[in-house]
């Protein structure tokens, strides 16, 4: 049975990460990808989280709490763009998610932009580790979020095959804007 968006990026990340890996979630919503990150990379990982949103931050947190994983776990109410700032330097990345749009059940006038979710991209792939995986569950059925689909594929599409291997998952044939998934892997090492 084919999975959804979401359900194919928690597939890959499940095969992807280890104990003791750092990874981001870079749009921690209502926090379930962030329990599932601290969950794989366990309590010798690290898993760091954006949003902007406090009302996101408040539910991760409790949901971190009642499962017993807030201690490999760092969260931050500010945009994903703003990653270099707080990571630590030269921190090496198994993985990076993204859902792309707005908080579900939250305001929808607050959606990702595409300008910083670019931005997010650009400063992560140097920082994946060689089978890093930077995945995007791109749900684009609200106002600017074509845009920011459009501007996100055409970005994507220009990666080097040699450094990243960068597929597209979606369905065809359903309606209503059905979300897809970008998958980015790192093939290499990159030197500085």
């Amino acid at each position: 049975m084919l999975e959804n968006a979401l359900h194919y990026s928690h597939t890959l990340l499940k095969n992807t990460l280890i104990p003791g890996d750092i990874v981001i979630d870079a749009t921690i919503g209502s926090g379930n990808d962030t329990v599932l990150l601290a969950t794989l990379v366990g309590n010798t990982g690290k898993v760091y989280g954006f949003d902007l949103q406090e009302e996101a931050i408040k539910k991760t947190k409790e949901k971190l709490l009642l499962t017993g994983l807030a201690d490999q776990v760092v969260l931050f109410q500010q945009g994903h763009e703003t990653l270099s700032s707080v990571l630590p330097k030269n921190t090496l990345l198994a993985g990076a998610v993204f859902n792309l749009g707005y908080l579900p059940k939250g305001d929808k006038t607050i959606i990702t932009k595409a300008e910083t979710t670019l931005i997010a991209i650009k400063e992560i792939l140097p920082r994946l580790r060689k089978g890093g995986l930077l995945l995007l569950v791109v749900y684009y059925g609200h106002e600017g979020g074509k845009e920011e689909k459009k501007s996100v594929l055409n970005y994507v599409q220009t990666l080097s095959q040699t450094d990243y291997t960068v597929l597209r998952y979606d369905f065809l044939n359903q309606k209503n804007n059905p979300p897809l998934l970008i998958a980015i892997e790192k093939n290499k090492e990159m030197t500085a």
